[in-house]
């Protein structure tokens, strides 16, 4: 019981992405009471780190599993995931009822640059830590370009893959060949199989179905959310633009100001980034004309999707995570797809200035909101709080 007080009181209380996270997840599971050591907390950390998938849930679902086996870790993830899904699935429900009263809007006006003030912060930070070589450099800008030319979802995993075989063939030194014999040999091929069986399953019966049909839409949906799941490297700061590069510009799933107001929305909750696909979901399935009832579908379809291979992947890694460490491969492929995640960013956010256009009051509202989270230590939900104002009062 005194594991789940501090898995509530951590749901409650995370604010601030991955890192402040971390902090977060030390205070409440090392300082306060020890259910694992720092090492191994900071160990399972980089687990999530290398894998695709939320970073903080990973972590968080980690420690239960060591703490009380696959039950707890169960229940773990349910009480971190359930609050800021509910809350962003009821935001989209009465979004979609009110979107077209002018006050609303209004009211709403100074938070679609808040959250391209955001996402800029995100994307420079994780530059500065990604982009240090030729070769990054080149891959994220190759990435960008490509995204932006051909803008099809399916460039995501293809460029993912290409920058993490390029960057591991070039860096990796040769003579680990027998630690990744030994870790290989570990692996379960039945795991893999239901892994990425439950992704070209979910594909093939959204191709089939008839786009009529009112199941067809979930599922294509559950697809949709499942395969970004399985690409996304570097935490809610890569997920927003790609889902708002394959929903918003790809797809047309919803709007523009819809998407960026959901997503300001989020960064003043706190819990997982991830929560937002709950979100998307349940705005795409009111904008296809379904009642409360699908668009609750939509929310709970968006965020299982999404959290499911991350979920799936840390339960199944944990076991043989020691010999996983110490292969540098795994640390050169990760340093390409970081960089092609960085590329995305940049697209995407190309993507997301448009709209905006050449309104000087929006950009203003967007370089301050840059500004003020790289130089201050004021957090997104205080700077959204303010927009919200500044919208009322304006």
């Amino acid at each position: 019981m005194l594991f789940i007080r501090n898995v509530i009181l951590f749901t409650f209380t995370a604010f601030g992405g991955a890192q402040a996270h971390l902090a977060l997840l030390l205070k409440y599971f090392v300082i306060n009471i020890r259910f694992v050591s720092e090492e191994e907390l900071l160990e399972l950390n980089a687990l999530a780190q290398v894998l695709p998938g939320p970073a903080s849930t990973q972590t968080l679902v980690g420690v239960a599993y060591k703490v009380g086996g696959l039950k707890l870790a169960i229940v773990t993830f349910l009480i971190w995931i359930i609050p800021s899904a509910a809350i962003m699935t009821f935001a989209a429900i009465s979004f979609a009822r009110v979107d077209h009263k002018e006050e609303f809007v209004e009211i709403l006006e100074y938070i679609q640059p808040i959250a391209l003030g955001i996402v800029a912060y995100g994307a420079f930070n994780l530059a500065k830590r990604v982009l240090v070589s030729q070769l990054t450099i080149f891959l994220a800008i190759s990435a960008a370009i490509v995204t932006l030319v051909l803008r099809n979802a399916y460039v995501f995993p293809l460029a993912i893959l290409m920058g993490g075989m390029v960057s591991s063939a070039i860096g990796t030194p040769t003579e680990e060949s027998n630690i990744r014999l030994k870790l290989f040999s570990n692996i379960n091929p039945k795991k893999l199989t239901y892994f990425f069986g439950v992704l070209l399953f979910l594909a093939l019966m959204g191709a089939i179905i008839n786009r009529t049909s009112p199941f067809s839409l979930p599922i294509r949906l559950f697809e949709n959310f499942y395969r970004n799941g399985i690409v996304i490297f570097g935490g809610g700061q890569v997920l927003v633009p790609l889902m708002f590069t394959e929903f918003v510009q790809m797809k047309q799933y919803l709007s523009s100001s819809g998407f960026l107001s959901g997503f300001a929305l989020q960064q003043a909750l706190p819990g997982p980034t991830f929560s937002f696909t709950s979100y998307v979901g349940a705005l795409t399935m009111r904008n296809f004309g379904f009642g409360v009832t699908g668009q609750v579908l939509g929310g709970l379809v968006g965020v299982l999707g999404i959290n499911l291979p991350g979920l799936i992947l840390v339960l199944f890694i944990v076991p043989f995570w020691e010999d996983l460490k110490k292969i540098t491969r795994i640390k050169y492929s990760l340093t390409g797809i970081n960089a092609v995640s960085v590329g995305f960013i940049i697209a995407a956010f190309v993507l997301l200035l448009v709209p905006v256009g050449l309104n000087a009051m929006a950009i203003g509202v967007m370089i301050v909101t840059f500004l003020v989270l790289n130089y201050t230590k004021i957090s997104p939900p205080f700077i959204v709080l303010a927009g919200i104002l500044l919208g009322y009062f304006l």
